[in-house]
């Protein structure tokens, strides 16, 4: 590493000039634009954490990468806005040539966590790593195209999908679709609904959590272009019935919170918003729309294509590495496990919705 030296600082710390030089690593990475690997999503995190950090790799003065993360007690490391971020990773010049020990080193960290590890960051290598399907929407050739295709893959779901939106105008009123709301009290909404989804399905509720919800309500006031908050809404007669909110970059619209009024269940609005937004999307030049890790009915018939993520960690010898593996690689693995059993994977489901009952959401 002649040459190269590793700062750690805090996101707020960065000049510009260093923030443009991750802006023009990132564009030259060849991955797909996903806001969540831009500097302003950094800066967001770090404005809702403490523990956020940002490790710069200068080679003879000039910034050729830099590393954010989360930095936990002794020396425990996590990608930043682990947990909601769903692209992690390194921003480095191609060729360079550093490892992940020196990197992690550098940081005085033992372990690096993360749950979604873009594809391609050789850096951290596989090391017991599981790798996941994030499905995504091409409407590169326009929305036009995507829907013939969807015509061709999925021709019953097309028709019954816009099918149920022509039933929702007649039998609820006016249709409306808004693909950038701007009024924080439909984003108050679509948290509430997400909400008790997470309750209703037994899950984690992350916006019980405050750090979280700061995030995404600061998230939806940026306009910066390569990480832009955006909340789609399907309105029917002037009532909100199904909204998302998510990040953008120029060209990736990375969904993140989709949900619905339920007394709206039986017209699907979920999937008639989805349509819409690859619809504004291809409108507003976005090439693609990445779903998400994570399986779901809907993703499947809405898909074109898939990214690769991975969940793991990235360690060095040492203590701290020996108690990450005792505290965390039991329940990877029984979680694993049962994923990776169908018939074991349903009984699981159905036994956090019964819980989601019985807690009376």
């Amino acid at each position: 590493m002649s040459g190269v030296r590793i700062r750690v600082v805090r996101p707020g710390e960065l000049d510009e000039g260093e923030a443009d030089s991750w802006r023009g690593l990132r564009a030259k990475s060849g991955a797909p634009a996903s806001p969540f690997m831009e500097p302003e999503f950094t800066l967001a995190v770090a404005g809702v954490r403490q523990d956020a950090r940002v490790a710069v790799v200068e080679e003879d003065g000039v910034p050729v990468g830099f590393f954010p993360h989360q930095k936990g007690l002794f020396g425990h490391g996590r990608a930043i806005g682990f947990g909601v971020s769903d692209c992690q990773g390194a921003v480095l010049r191609p060729g360079l040539r550093l490892s992940a020990d020196e990197l992690l080193r550098a940081c005085s960290l033992s372990v690096w966590e993360f749950d979604n590890l873009e594809a391609g960051q050789d850096l951290f290598g596989p090391r017991g790593a599981e790798e996941f399907v994030s499905p995504v929407i091409d409407v590169g050739e326009g929305y036009a195209v995507y829907e013939e295709r969807l015509r061709g893959q999925s021709p019953k779901f097309l028709r019954t999908t816009q099918a149920k939106e022509r039933r929702l105008g007649r039998q609820s009123g006016e249709v409306r679709f808004v693909f950038d709301e701007r009024d924080p009290s439909v984003l108050r909404t679509l948290m509430a609904w997400k909400s008790a989804q997470y309750r209703r399905t037994g899950r984690r509720d992350r916006f019980a959590r405050e750090w979280i919800t700061t995030l995404v309500r600061r998230l939806h006031g940026s306009r910066a272009p390569g990480c832009s908050g955006v909340l789609s809404v399907l309105y029917a007669a002037e009532h909100p019935v199904a909204a998302h909110f998510g990040l953008r970059s120029r060209t990736v619209l990375s969904c993140w919170f989709p949900s619905y009024d339920t007394a709206y269940a039986k017209y699907s609005p979920g999937l008639i918003l989805h349509l819409r937004m690859a619809e504004a999307a291809a409108a507003a030049g976005i090439g693609m729309l990445d779903l998400g890790r994570g399986a779901a009915e809907y993703k499947d018939a809405l898909r074109t294509g898939e990214l690769r993520v991975r969940e793991g960690s990235s360690t060095r010898p040492g203590p701290g590495a020996v108690l990450h593996r005792l505290s965390r690689e039991p329940g990877r693995r029984a979680h694993g496990f049962v994923r990776d059993r169908p018939r074991l994977a349903g009984y699981a489901q159905r036994t956090l919705g019964l819980i989601g009952r019985l807690r009376g959401d």
